[in-house]
């Protein structure tokens, strides 16, 4: 399956790009972010949020399908 991937913020800045398509096996989220992580190392020590079709989602959600991932920096809301 292909993933869109989106990077936002500092994430952005780490991978050098803001957007980008993955061919995948059906894998949870951590496995994805281990993934990610490996092929862009500044990624590794940086904390964000998963979002999946745009709703936040934990390490253990399965993605079975196409869908949109996009990976959140830390944010301030008031």
């Amino acid at each position: 399956m292909q993933l869109t991937i989106k990077y936002f913020g500092m994430l952005a800045e780490a991978t050098t790009i803001n957007e980008e398509y993955l061919q995948t096996e059906v894998c949870s989220v951590s496995q994805l972010v281990k993934k990610l992580k490996n092929q862009y190392p500044k990624l590794d020590n940086a904390d964000f949020k998963v979002a999946i079709d745009q709703q936040l989602v934990d390490q253990n959600h399965i993605i079975n399908s196409e869908v949109e991932v996009a990976l959140l920096p830390p944010f301030a809301g008031g």
